[in-house]
């Protein structure tokens, strides 16, 4: 599939929300493409996911009353002291809609995550047939 048509997937998904979470939505996506702009969009566990060095790098989504980011695992740990006062699971972190993004917060992480994913994508691969 083509980048454009990857991006217009993204579009759609983000245009079956009322216009308050479209506007978030948008704000989120528009500072992870800033802050990672060689990252690439997809769609991956039917949500908006930037992908970098063939691994997901992070997931966005929509909801009634929040915005899901998902930095994978190790996001969240990084950041969990930044990360209390918002509602949080394993690899994702709810940010309201009547509150203003975290915007410095979140660009660190997708920076820590860029970080990652070419320190991953920079060791030598291991040959999985040698014990």
């Amino acid at each position: 599939m083509t980048t454009d048509a990857k991006n217009n997937l993204i579009d759609a998904y983000i245009a079956e929300f009322p216009a308050d979470t479209q506007t978030v939505l948008e704000e989120l996506r528009a500072l992870i493409r800033a802050t990672a702009p060689e990252a690439t969009e997809t769609i991956s566990y039917a949500i908006p996911t930037f992908d970098l060095n063939g691994h997901h790098l992070v997931h966005f989504g929509g909801f009634a009353k929040h915005v899901g980011f998902y930095p994978v695992p190790s996001g969240m740990a990084a950041f969990e002291e930044e990360l209390k006062p918002f509602k949080r699971g394993k690899g994702s972190v709810q940010f309201p809609l009547d509150k203003p993004l975290p915007t410095d917060l979140i660009r660190r992480i997708v920076e820590f995550r860029v970080a990652e994913s070419m320190r991953k994508a920079s060791e030598p691969k291991r040959d999985s047939k040698t014990v």
